[in-house]
């Protein structure tokens, strides 16, 4: 800005400086709004980016992470060994020739083995086998012998049950006519104890009573 040749120094000096000072500020109006047409712009292309981020959204990237593990079923504990059942020993029955008077004792003894034993017979077929093993000797070796005969010829084993075998063998070993026989004992003058021991003569004594089927006390006083 020219002034007049004939304008005060003073002025001069004062308007140099005003001068000066507008020219400052006006270099710093022009950098500071050049700084925020820079951040504007900055600003803009962010905003552009987060629009295109949001309707145009990136993959999730995929983490190729290990499958969890399958817990394993838990294992029980084995079972508990069950304690075996235990017996007394015990004496197999004494061989049987077919005399109807051992016919009642061996039957008891087959009868009372199995039935203390039982789970070491499968089936009642193995019973009735196991039972013919003691038939020695007499008829009752024979009566044995025509058993496995049939078999033989048949195919098919002729005795079916261990009650088909108890009412074949009552058949074939046991006294005839017990109830008879015992009366006749106990009726006859022949009968007392003799040479006998007590226990012998008791245990007899009982025997026949229960086959001649004596009920009476009176009558069991005087039969002994």
């Amino acid at each position: 800005m020219l002034l007049p040749p004939d304008t005060p120094q003073g002025v001069a000096d004062v308007l140099g400086y005003l001068q000066h000072h507008l020219h400052e500020l006006m270099e710093r109006q022009n950098v500071s709004e050049n700084n925020i047409n820079i951040t504007l712009v900055a600003l803009t292309v962010q905003l552009q980016q987060l629009t295109q981020l949001v309707a145009n959204p990136l993959p999730l990237p995929v983490l190729n992470t290990p499958p969890l593990p399958v817990p394993s079923p838990p294992v029980s504990p084995p079972p508990a060994p069950t304690a075996r059942r235990t017996h007394p020993k015990l004496s197999s029955p004494l061989d049987f020739s077919g005399k109807h008077h051992n016919g009642h004792t061996f039957l008891n003894s087959c009868s009372l083995y199995i039935c203390l034993v039982l789970e070491q017979f499968h089936d009642e077929e193995e019973r009735i086998l196991w039972a013919l093993m003691f038939f020695k000797g007499g008829h009752a070796a024979k009566w044995s012998e025509n058993v496995f005969r049939q078999e033989a010829d048949t195919g098919i084993f002729p005795i079916q049950s261990w009650r088909d075998f108890e009412q074949q063998f009552q058949l074939h070993f046991f006294p005839v006519n017990a109830e008879a026989d015992a009366i006749n004992a106990l009726e006859g003058t022949s009968y007392h104890q003799g040479g006998w021991t007590v226990d012998d003569y008791l245990d007899n004594f009982q025997a026949l009573v229960s086959d001649a089927g004596y009920m009476d006390p009176q009558t069991l006083v005087v039969k002994f």
